[in-house]
C-alpha cells in the first residue's frame, strides 16, 4: 500500500506529461495498473471474484 503523501503527489498535475503516475484508486499501487478499470491486478482480481466489476466474470474451461 502506498503512503498518503505518494498518492497526493501523484494526483497533482506534473510539469511534463510523461511524468504522470497512474495509481490504483483502491490501494494506491502504481505497478501492474490497468487503465480500463483504474485498478491494480490484485484489487481487480479481488473485486472481479466478488462480482463488483461490471462486465467481468471468471472464466473456466
Amino acid at each position: 500500500m502506498a503512503k498518503k503523501s505518494q498518492i497526493a503527489k501523484s494526483k497533482k498535475t506534473p510539469k511534463f506529461s510523461t511524468r504522470i503516475v497512474r495509481r490504483c484508486f483502491k490501494c494506491g499501487k502504481k505497478r501492474s495498473h490497468m487503465r480500463d478499470f483504474n485498478l491494480c491486478r490484485i484489487c481487480f482480481r479481488e473485486m472481479a471474484n466478488e462480482g463488483l466489476v461490471p462486465g467481468v466474470k471468471k472464466s473456466s474451461w
